[in-house]
């Protein structure tokens, strides 16, 4: 199965990288862009023909080792 794992930084936590590009795109002339923050998407394929034991198995994942708990959310998409 093809699972899609969307990484979100929280929004009270600041975001360096974000903040980065934010001043690049500035620096490159681009100074009606106000803000950026940057996530992560990852695209797994999974064994498995139960989508919702593929879901549970990504969710101990990204609890164990794709987010960062204290830092981001994430959000779980299987599809066939």
């Amino acid at each position: 199965m093809r699972v899609t794992v969307r990484v979100i930084r929280r929004p009270d936590i600041a975001d360096p990288q974000g903040a980065t590009t934010l001043r690049a795109l500035h620096d490159l002339g681009f100074s009606q862009v106000r803000s950026v923050r940057v996530d992560r998407t990852l695209h797994l394929e999974v064994d498995g023909d139960d989508p919702e034991a593929v879901r549970s198995a990504v969710d101990e994942m990204c609890r164990r080792l794709l987010a960062n708990p204290v830092l981001e959310d994430f959000e779980v998409e299987v599809t066939e």
